[in-house]
């Protein structure tokens, strides 16, 4: 018999639903992993009751784009990405992702997932490309392992590069594949850990690095495997390749793409600020998603998405922290604040600028659209029971607590947050993350960090 959960008495809890309901002083009563009911002096029936009041209850946050293995190459002043031109980027990093081993995998994926779950991720999309000599096949399994023991969901993007760099790619011979190797593990992987099935913890996507980096063939072979297996499908695009597109294939890279299949409703890319305003028409005719990642774009220099002509298009817009050697960060909050200043910036040019409220359904509602998951998303009965809780009564937040839907991005509330739940299981709480001993991870975490990475590469962490 599944447990049930009652959040009683919670001061507003904002369903991000179709009809955009708040309920003020209301209770949500939890069976096992999904929503029974929303309203006022449900009885508690023998559940076990977490006290809401002072608390705002919103749905979990849904990260579309990341790289967990990058958090072991963060906050290094000597590889200083606003600084550095992409190629002086890619030939500085690269050579350091091509060192990492499973340990840094599994660790570095603890490290990401703790940090979106602690600030209201309860679903997480990686990309995965990080496939070395030391790692083997392993990094999808180690992968895993961390979700299950820290108990988010999540969704593995298994990434490949198979183009080598004297055809004209940017990746280190170390870690490349060929694409039979890539098709072969993407099978094994799907076999053993893709769930369809509602409230699934864990599925695959097929997600070829970029098309600048993979043979054509890759992406062709990989459209096929996904239908056949009835997975999703994602890659990089839209991010500076163009102009070697054109060059090598003499077509834009969406066209590209559009031509073999690499489009749908099944298929969603990483940050597009380079489409034009005609792509965002095929982009929303095909149903083909785009994660937006607003770090990396402020970070790089790179264009601002004009999020209300791409949803004119039809466009699915969901939102991403992505990679930490471009973000330095898996705070999902801190991504949503930043999405909501970089469409204000340009609001009087761009005829308005889209408000909190509509970036956070982009990062909840959205986000479950784009990974295929018609269970997840807003806070109504049947949907699963993902959510986090924000406290209130706090002085820092005395004044603006009369709008809880806007209130997280416009009122920069991007700290950790009080509660965070998956699946119906409390996963964050106090503080502390439950069911694990975090000290120690983070001890382990930073040995394996110092083991593969720093001890090989003294010279970069040492800062200027």
């Amino acid at each position: 018999m599944s447990e049930k959960i009652l959040i009683k008495n919670a001061r507003a809890i904002v369903t991000c639903d179709e009809l955009d309901q708040v309920f003020y002083g209301a209770d949500l009563l939890i069976d096992g992993p999904r929503i029974e009911k929303i309203g006022h002096g449900l009885p508690e029936q023998g559940a076990h009751v977490i006290d809401g009041t002072g608390k705002f209850v919103y749905p979990g946050l849904v990260n579309t784009h990341h790289h967990f293995f990058q958090t072991f190459v963060r906050n290094m002043m000597t590889i200083d990405y606003p600084n550095m031109s992409v190629p002086e980027w890619l030939d500085k990093i690269y050579p350091i992702f091509a060192r990492i081993d499973g340990d840094v995998i599994y660790y570095s994926s603890l490290t990401a997932m703790a940090d979106l779950l602690k600030h209201g991720c309860t679903c997480a999309f990686d990309h995965q490309y990080c496939y070395t000599r030391s790692t083997g096949k392993t990094p999808a399994d180690r992968q895993f392992e961390a979700a299950e023991q820290l108990g988010i969901r999540y969704h593995m993007g298994r990434g490949t590069n198979t183009l080598p760099r004297e055809l004209g790619s940017t990746i280190p011979e170390e870690m490349l594949e060929t694409t039979d190797e890539f098709l072969k593990d993407c099978e094994r992987i799907i076999e053993a850990y893709h769930d369809p099935a509602p409230f699934s913890m864990r599925q695959v996507v097929i997600a070829p690095c970029q098309p600048m980096n993979s043979y054509k063939e890759t992406f062709v072979e990989s459209v096929k495997l996904a239908r056949d297996k009835g997975v999703h499908l994602h890659t990089h695009l839209g991010e500076g390749e163009n102009e070697i597109m054109v060059e090598r294939y003499g077509k834009r890279t969406l066209d590209w793409c559009r031509e073999i299949g690499f489009v749908g409703p099944d298929v969603w890319i990483a940050h597009g600020w380079e489409l034009q305003p005609e792509e965002y028409k095929v982009m929303g005719s095909t149903g083909t998603g785009v994660s937006h990642c607003p770090a990396p774009a402020v970070l790089g220099g790179f264009p601002i998405l004009d999020m209300r002509a791409m949803q004119r298009e039809g466009m699915l817009i969901s939102l991403g922290c992505d990679g930490s050697a471009t973000n330095d960060s898996s705070n999902l909050l801190d991504s949503l604040r930043m999405a909501y200043l970089m469409q204000a910036f340009h609001s009087k040019a761009r005829g308005g600028s889209l408000s909190s409220y509509d970036l956070l359904k982009i990062a909840t509602v959205n986000g479950a659209k784009t990974l295929g998951r018609t269970d997840l998303g807003s806070l109504e009965p049947g949907k699963g029971a993902d959510l986090f809780m924000v406290g209130t009564e706090k002085l820092e937040l005395a004044g603006a607590v009369h709008d809880p839907a806007n209130l997280l991005a416009r009122g920069g509330v991007t700290g950790p947050v009080d509660l965070t739940m998956v699946n119906g299981r409390v996963v964050f709480a106090d503080g502390r993350l439950t069911g694990v001993d975090e000290e120690r991870l983070a001890r382990e975490g930073e040995a394996a960090c110092t083991r593969v990475l720093r001890g090989q590469f003294k010279e970069y962490w040492t800062a200027n």
